[in-house]
């Protein structure tokens, strides 16, 4: 249902996109782009090579002015995006993103071309110099990195081309995507009354507590799907087609490669997650069978998926949801708490459901200001409570970061552990909600909660990284029919869901939604969920034996996400996410909710 919440405020950032202000932001950014690539001209001439005091000055001043530029850029960016993904129709908005993204194009070429030098200069060469500065030397894992990653980059003018084509190529097919699905609505009949829902609004539907009412949305959503697949089969194929490209030109081993470099891990670390993952599916699938028993099915159908169990008649408001929350981040830390507050009483958070308005959830940086801005489509269950406290994590990562002095640089989180804070809040908001209740009803309802989050973090995330694996390897001979999308997401259910779920009734429109898939800059954003989910339970478990100790040496970690690899970091904790077990103990800690939830 639709529940009453609040919109977000960015009065603080800039008045308005007509304002001086704002205006006088975009004036300031094109002065900045045009001062870094002079100084970078000039850089590249020195010849500093060999001399690493007049070197280790160049790379400090070049991480200042990329610093400078990135805090501005990525404000302008996400003050336009307010409006962008909450009112798909506004086209003023729409028209100055697209002037933004032309002259960001000057950004993404000059990342490159530093990318490049650094390459040229090589590791031995950086070490010596950044001991000579003191920005360099504050920069050095981001120096390194790039001058790892020079080595996949094409010609200067291959890269140049690349940048300004995909505005109108993958980039566009995105925009489509996103402005097509966002305002969608589908006239359906709820309560006795017909509304027109957004698709978002009709989606949630899956957890209505009548079947037929969810039964009738899932139907109601695939006649809506199936009305514009031909559409978004387009825009797959242009964004994957786009990426293959550019891949194979940059030299990547395939098109997985530049997703694990990102995500700061190794080929191995995947593979042994993934390895556990697979190996947990038939656990998933007693949880699946026993849920479908306990609403008297053999089978779970997918419109069942997100049933709810247990007792199901409590709806939050906006503000019982603000209260729950803050209280049980208090619990963790006080600090943690006193930020949950902040982001309501701020109205950092757009929780309102509506139509134009993008679906899902999402939390976004504003640099300038040090805060965050969180998109939500509240609707009173227990789940967006969740999801809120998902999102929130996400705001205090970017605060921990914010507190540190972290800059723009060194705040760039790889996606596995961009999940590490949220997944981590997520989680103390349900084993909270379990602590209160003693009541079995409310319990199998939470359980239920968690068990399906973490079987769609788990068993659904595999399925879309086989999906988008397919689809690489069938885009890379030729294009794809919606109906070839269709089948490749539906095969990849069945290898995950297996006979968990009835296979006559699984949702083969899953990717037309997901705007995971139509993402230029990123392929295979999928499994860095499951190694969020994975990394921070396992990081809870680590909490619950070391209680109030535990906090700043996490709060540290989170500040330090964008310096460090993956692995480094968990070392800190005593974790070895090199290895199967890892994954396979944090894994087993589900099972027990698992063995908790078939009991009852």
């Amino acid at each position: 249902m639709t529940v009453s919440a609040s919109r977000w405020d960015l009065s603080n950032v800039y008045p308005a996109l007509d304002s001086k202000q704002f205006k006088s932001a975009i004036k300031k950014y094109k002065s900045l782009l045009d001062e870094l690539e002079a100084f970078l001209k000039k850089a590249e001439k020195a010849n500093a090579k060999t001399d690493p005091k007049k070197l280790g000055k160049l790379l400090g001043e070049s991480t200042d002015r990329f610093n400078a530029l990135l805090e501005l850029s990525s404000t302008i960016g996400a003050y336009i995006y307010s409006f962008i993904t909450t009112d798909s129709r506004n086209k003023e908005a729409m028209r100055i993103l697209s002037e933004y993204e032309q002259m960001s194009v000057q950004a993404s070429v000059l990342n490159t071309k530093f990318t490049a030098w650094a390459g040229t200069l090589g590791k031995p060469a950086i070490k010596k110099a950044v001991n000579t500065n003191v920005s360099a030397k504050a920069h050095e894992f981001i120096l390194f990195e790039a001058a790892e990653q020079s080595k996949y980059l094409m010609s200067e003018a291959e890269e140049t081309l690349a940048a300004e084509l995909t505005l109108s190529g993958g980039n566009a097919f995105g925009k489509l995507q996103g402005q097509l699905t966002s305002q969608m609505t589908v006239d359906f009949e709820l309560d006795g009354k017909v509304q027109k829902m957004p698709m978002p609004a009709l989606i949630n539907l899956r957890s209505h507590p009548d079947e037929s009412v969810r039964r009738r949305g899932y139907e109601a959503e695939n006649i809506a799907w199936a009305g514009v697949q031909e559409t978004l089969a387009s825009c797959m194929n242009g964004v994957k087609g786009e990426a293959i490209v550019l891949d194979k030109k940059r030299g990547r081993e395939d098109n997985l490669h530049a997703s694990i470099d990102v995500a700061r891990m190794d080929r191995s670390t995947l593979e042994a997650m993934l390895s556990a993952m697979k190996d947990s599916f038939p656990m998933f699938r007693r949880y699946f069978k026993h849920k479908a028993k306990l609403i008297g099915k053999e089978q779970l159908a997918w419109w069942d998926l997100y049933a709810p169990l247990g007792k199901t008649d409590k709806v939050y408001s906006w503000d019982e949801a603000r209260d729950f929350i803050v209280e049980n981040f208090n619990k963790f830390s006080p600090e943690l708490g006193a930020f949950a507050k902040r982001t309501f009483d701020n109205n950092w958070i757009d929780g309102e459901q509506r139509e134009g308005k993008r679906g899902g959830a999402f939390c976004m940086g504003v640099p300038a200001v040090k805060e965050s801005r969180i998109l939500a489509n509240f609707d009173g269950s227990f789940d967006q409570v969740s999801t809120l406290a998902h999102e929130i994590g996400h705001a205090f990562h970017n605060e921990c970061a914010y507190q540190a002095d972290k800059t723009e640089l060194q705040q760039a989180t790889p996606m596995t552990l961009a999940e590490t804070a949220s997944i981590m809040c997520e989680t103390i908001a349900t084993e909270a909600a379990l602590e209160k209740t003693s009541d079995p009803q409310e319990v199998l309802a939470i359980l239920e909660a968690q068990m399906n989050n973490a079987s769609q973090v788990v068993v659904d995330i595999y399925s879309r990284y086989l999906f988008e694996k397919e689809v690489f390897e069938r885009r890379a001979k030729s294009e794809l029919s919606a109906d070839e999308l269709n089948q490749i997401m539906e095969n990849a259910q069945k290898a995950t869901f297996g006979d968990g779920l009835d296979e006559k009734y699984l949702q083969k429109f899953m990717w037309t939604w997901k705007p995971h898939y139509y993402r230029t800059d990123t392929s295979f954003y999928n499994y860095p969920y499951a190694f969020g989910l994975l990394f921070a339970t396992g990081l809870y478990a680590v909490y619950q034996k070391r209680g109030a100790d535990f906090v700043p040496a996490y709060k540290e970690l989170l500040a330090s996400t964008g310096q460090v690899p993956a692995a480094e970091l968990a070392d800190k904790f005593g974790i070895n996410i090199r290895t199967k077990k890892f994954w396979a103990d944090s894994l087993a800690i589900i099972g027990k909710r698992v063995d908790r939830f078939c009991q009852l």
